[in-house]
């Protein structure tokens, strides 16, 4: 059995429609839509839509900008919309006619924390199943889905701008983790978000700490899966790590590599 696994696809719909090519199936574990383009201003919806300009300084303030700055920036630029959610959505739609278009079934997805997954059964046909919060079996073996982000503390979803990413509340995050060994252990744990291990949330580029799932961790310690696989975290400090006899492996940025992770047995 052979499968392919993808993370942060962020627009890469070329690649994306040879993701699964070889494969049995092929697991994509979010951030399909490509919200801001930091290497290139002129892309992503904040650079098509409010230009590179804004895109560019987007990015600066979310690197080193003041705590509340980029929020207030955000608010600022939007505010030339009567219905800035709107072309938030319209733009997201575009995106996602493209990329549901290229695959190829048998395919297993679940949203990362840039998805607005209320969109994803518009698009997703026939051979696309939505996996998230599922356990799913393959080849054999069980396969166990958690979607997006959890919320960072202190934060309030329902006060956000126009763009309204997939975030959960840690206790709702770490309860749908924990509930997918309801009927049995998982033998493969995919998540969008990496387990909260110091090594495998840190960023060596943005030199800080991204999300970690809470939850993930008891499961692998109670369900000791052969795999722990995960995205998010574009340029991880360790990209790989064995907790027990689960390793635990962040699949890649394929937005820039359009390499699949390959998993056999």
């Amino acid at each position: 059995m052979r499968v392919h696994v993808v993370s942060d696809v962020h627009g890469n719909a070329e690649a994306l429609a040879k993701a699964g090519d070889g494969a049995d199936a092929l697991i994509v574990l979010g951030d399909l839509v490509d919200f801001v383009d930091y290497r290139d201003p002129t892309g992503g919806i904040l650079g098509r839509v409010l230009g590179p300009e804004v895109s560019a300084r987007f990015g600066e303030l979310r690197s080193s900008g003041r705590p509340g700055e980029l929020a207030d920036y955000a608010r600022e630029v939007w505010s030339r919309f009567d219905d800035p959610a709107a072309v938030v959505e319209e733009a997201v739609r575009a995106q996602y006619a493209e990329l549901f278009a290229v695959l190829r079934a048998p395919v297993y997805a679940i949203p990362g924390n840039v998805d607005l997954p209320h969109l994803w059964p518009e698009f997703a046909g026939s051979g696309v199943s939505l996996a998230d919060g599922r356990v799913v079996e393959i080849g054999g073996l069980r396969f166990g889905f958690v979607g997006g982000a959890p919320l960072p503390p202190g934060i309030d979803r329902r006060h956000g701008g126009p763009w309204r990413p997939h975030l959960l509340p840690a206790e709702d995050f770490a309860a749908q983790a924990r509930a997918l060994s309801g009927d049995g252990p998982v033998d493969v744990l995919c998540s969008h978000v990496p387990p909260q291990v110091p090594e495998l949330v840190y960023d060596v580029v943005s030199r800080r700490a991204e999300s970690g799932g809470p939850g993930l961790l008891d499961v692998i310690h109670r369900d000791r899966p052969r795999a722990a696989l995960f995205g998010h975290v574009h340029q991880p400090l360790a990209p790989r790590l064995r907790i027990g006899r689960t390793e635990c492996v962040n699949v890649g940025h394929f937005r820039n590599s359009g390499t699949p992770y390959v998993l056999r047995w």
